[in-house]
């Protein structure tokens, strides 16, 4: 069986590298054709690679089955992967025709053709759920960094004192909703990489060279205030001065000119907030990739991340993404969240009302 599977292998990686050399006939780079794909170009080489090729995942094996099946995705020079919902009769089509030539291709190189299958997504949700922003293909660790509550707000909860016989971790750390609801989105997306959860004043080395997922503002998170102050990007966030609003606001620097974005309160009460989203190569390590979500207030940090797990909204938001910010792999959006009697309205990036400040800007 070896030789058979070798050759299977082989055909496979020959098919990929077709693919993207065929291009408008004189094809795209392993590299334009990574940005398009949300993976390094390394992957793309290991895939391509006439001697032991690597095996793509399935998921990877749809997206380029999506970029392939149209003219459409290469344009003026740039490559993009066109919306599912984008495409048209023929296009989808043709996409369903190369996804099944090339999964009967990796199904022969993983010496399953002919025989059981391997399980792969058949749900179309839990296909498109394998290949969004939130899905990291090289199957490598994941760290999520919150903030720690306050001493002060943690004097008189229970079981957050280390010597209790209950004591919970969990207790002791802000932003639960939110935590909660990207952990499970998470795993769910990453099957094959560890997700972890770190306080910011737990993180060790090896956490900050991980893919880093930053949960909460500058008044708590240290991390985010260090990434915000270190990483290529317009926007700074002010703090919370006390336990009144005072200053909250986002900021926005643009040549000589200043822009402040600020949450809305009526009578106290939250009725729209300011949030961030972030998405560049981690600093700390290149071949890993820093996100953060950051609010005002932890409903808007909550409505950052719901943008990109919420089942109604994540798949257009993600493809707004990967259209708006084509071959980036540095980028941010400040966002409204609107709360309507206590509930957080996930944001809609398709809606340019929804969008208070892209950058980098079109064009550039």
């Amino acid at each position: 069986m070896a030789a058979p599977t070798s050759n299977a292998k082989a055909r496979l990686a020959a098919r990929l590298k077709s693919l993207r050399t065929d291009v408008g006939g004189a094809g795209i780079t392993q590299g334009q054709l990574a940005k398009a794909l949300g993976v390094s170009p390394p992957l793309i080489s290991s895939w391509e690679s006439p001697g032991k090729p690597d095996l793509p995942p399935t998921a990877r094996i749809n997206a380029y089955a999506r970029l392939f099946c149209t003219p459409r995705s290469f344009t003026a020079g740039r490559v993009k992967l066109i919306g599912e919902d984008d495409l048209d009769r023929d296009e989808q089509a043709r996409r369903r025709e190369l996804e099944e030539e090339l999964l009967a291709l990796r199904d022969a190189a993983n010496g399953t053709s002919g025989g059981a299958r391997p399980v792969r997504p058949a749900d179309e949700e839990l296909r498109r759920l394998h290949s969004g922003p939130l899905f990291f293909a090289d199957g490598r660790p994941i760290t999520i960094a919150c903030a720690r509550l306050p001493p002060e707000f943690r004097r008189n909860m229970p079981y957050v004192d280390p010597a209790e016989p209950d004591y919970t971790e969990s207790y002791t750390y802000a932003d639960l909703d939110t935590l909660l609801e990207l952990h499970g989105h998470l795993r769910a997306a990453n099957p094959l990489s560890q997700v972890r959860v770190r306080a910011d004043d737990a993180l060790s080395a090896d956490d900050l060279t991980t893919h880093l997922v930053v949960l909460g503002g500058v008044d708590w998170n240290f991390l985010t205030r260090t990434l915000l102050n270190r990483l290529d990007v317009p926007v700074t966030q002010h703090d919370r001065l006390g336990d009144d609003e005072t200053g909250a606001a986002f900021q926005v620097s643009a040549g000589d000119d200043t822009h402040v974005f600020a949450p809305t309160l009526v009578d106290g009460q939250l009725v729209e907030d300011v949030a961030h989203f972030y998405r560049a190569p981690n600093p700390y390590n290149r071949l890993r990739t820093v996100t953060i979500f950051n609010g005002m207030f932890a409903r808007g940090t909550y409505g950052a991340v719901r943008s990109l797990t919420d089942a109604r909204f994540r798949d257009r938001n993600g493809e707004y993404l990967a259209t708006r910010f084509a071959q980036r792999d540095t980028f941010s959006i400040l966002t409204t969240v609107q709360i309507v009697r206590g509930e957080v309205l996930t944001p809609d990036w398709t809606a340019p009302e929804s969008r208070l400040h892209e950058w980098p800007p079109e064009g550039r």
